[in-house]
This record gives structure tokens, C-alpha cells and sequence, in this order.
């Protein structure tokens, strides 16, 4: 029975979608590196489904700018790709390495150029890249998409577009003025930001009539990062006219609903994908 059982395990681990080798974003150096150890070489990791829809997603981990928290990083690149996602997870330069903005928003930017400029090669549909964030990550998506100009450098494909065709939100950082999170907002802007930096990193104003549609979700017990940063968002999108969905779930703290815990918004979330053909 042991041996069964083992057998029936391999088998299982067997058939999981592998992550595929890094790619470099930047072969011959990111713009404005300040050295050249790994914590200076933004990669992107794809993982590729079993089955894939033709969909894909740009998987931004959170870590308040200053870590990569990994638990937000392959465990839903495998979940994404059971519902037919072919997924890149982006691990882009920090705060804590000396990193301002705009350098995370370079990273992201040039990871969307790359998914989209090769998406024959990848087979996906240049139509259907999408992006999701968590926390710190769930601020890079809307940064990514409010201002995806700030990330385009000289050199960087300007035939391809940078901005995701949809975008979703994970208990987010959003504003760096309002109930703002102390250890993003100093790892985004420094110690000593300016006001026009802070407006301008406050994505709740920088919201813009074109905008992809969004979900968001966050949990009004979260402790980390308010509530209020979801409301503010899904108020200037609503403004805005921008398709979008907000859930707030009354019950769990920052980080509730990771894998292995079947939170409903894992349902609300594939119903809102499959409505917008990013999943079957």
C-alpha cells in the first residue's frame, strides 16, 4: 500500500506545471543598476499550463517594495495554470536594495513588453495578457496600468503595448497619502518624498478614463494595509467609468485566502476571468 501510495504521489508531483529557467529582463544591465549581484537583475519566470486557454498573467508578488514574499509567487503560478493560464512571475529590484520608484514600475513595464512582444513564440494571445498583484505587488498592477509611461525607457519597444488588457488587485497597497503603509510607501519614495511624488505614487489619483477593467478584494479585518486603500481605488475607477468588481470580505487578516485555503474569492475570481474569456 505504501509503495501504491508513494507511486501515486510521483506521479502526482510529475504532472505539475515546472517553472521554466528566469529570464533576465535586462541582459546587459537594468537601467540605473547599482551593482550587479542577483538583488540588481530583475527576472521573469514562466510557468506554463498542461492546458493552455491562450490567456496569460503577469504575477507580481508582494513584500512592501523591501522582500519578495514567494508564497504569493509560484503557489498561485500553479493555480493559474490548472484554470489554462500560462503565467510569468515577476521578481523585480526593491526598496531595500536602494531602488526608487519609478525601478520597479522599469521591471514590470519591461516584463509586459517581453510577455507581449513574444507572445507567437509563447503562444498566447497578445489580447489577453493580464496582471495580478499582491499587497505591494497589488500597487505595482495599478501603477502598471495608471502609468505605464513612467516605466518606459530610451530603447524600449514602443511598438508593443505595456498596458495589461485586464488587472487584479490582492488586498493592495494603493495610496501613499491616505492610511498609507509605512515600510511600501519609505521603500517606493524614500524617507523624505515630496508631495508631488507621493500624488503621484497614490494610485487612487492617477486613475484615467481607458483603463482595463480590474477585481479587487481585500478583508475589512485586515490589520496591515487598511480596507480603505481597495474602497479608494474601485471609487476613482468607478469615477472613472472603469469596468471593475470589488469584494470585501468581512472576516480575515492581510494575506487571508492563500493557497490551500480555498477563500471564497478564488470562485469569485474565476467567474469574473471566465466572463472576460481569460479562462474556459
Amino acid at each position: 500500500m505504501q509503495s501504491l501510495i508513494l507511486a501515486l504521489l510521483l506521479i502526482s508531483i510529475a504532472s505539475l506545471p515546472a517553472a521554466e529557467k528566469p529570464i533576465v529582463l535586462w541582459p546587459d544591465g537594468a537601467p540605473g543598476a547599482l551593482g550587479t549581484g542577483a538583488k540588481d537583475i530583475p527576472t521573469l519566470t514562466p510557468y506554463f499550463p498542461a492546458k493552455a486557454s491562450g490567456a496569460a498573467m503577469l504575477l507580481i508578488p508582494g513584500g512592501s517594495y523591501s522582500g519578495i514574499y514567494e508564497g504569493q509567487a509560484e503557489p498561485f503560478a500553479v493555480w493559474l495554470n490548472e484554470q489554462g493560464l500560462t503565467v510569468f512571475v515577476l521578481r523585480y529590484r526593491l526598496g531595500s536594495a536602494g531602488y526608487r520608484y519609478p525601478a520597479q514600475l522599469q521591471d514590470a513595464v519591461e516584463a509586459m513588453l517581453q510577455i507581449r512582444g513574444n507572445a507567437a513564440k509563447w503562444k498566447i494571445d497578445p489580447k489577453r495578457i493580464g496582471v495580478m498583484g499582491f499587497s505591494a505587488g497589488g500597487h505595482l498592477v495599478s501603477t502598471l496600468i495608471n502609468r505605464p509611461g513612467d516605466g518606459l525607457i530610451v530603447g524600449s519597444n514602443r511598438t508593443v503595448r505595456p498596458r495589461p488588457d485586464l488587472a487584479i488587485l490582492c488586498y493592495p497597497v494603493i495610496s501613499m497619502i491616505t492610511k498609507p503603509h509605512a515600510t511600501s510607501r519609505n521603500m517606493l519614495t524614500g524617507d523624505k518624498p515630496d508631495e508631488a511624488l507621493l500624488r503621484q505614487t497614490s494610485s487612487e489619483l492617477q486613475v484615467k478614463p481607458g483603463l482595463p477593467p480590474c477585481f479587487l478584494w481585500h478583508t475589512m479585518e485586515d490589520k496591515l494595509v487598511p480596507v480603505e486603500h481597495a474602497q479608494l481605488y474601485a471609487a476613482a475607477l468607478h469615477q472613472h467609468g472603469i469596468p471593475h468588481e470589488l469584494h470585501l470580505y468581512q472576516h480575515g487578516d492581510h494575506g487571508t485566502g492563500l493557497i490551500g485555503t480555498r477563500h471564497p474569492w478564488f470562485a469569485d475570481l474565476l467567474f469574473w476571468l471566465k466572463a472576460r474569456g481569460f479562462v474556459n
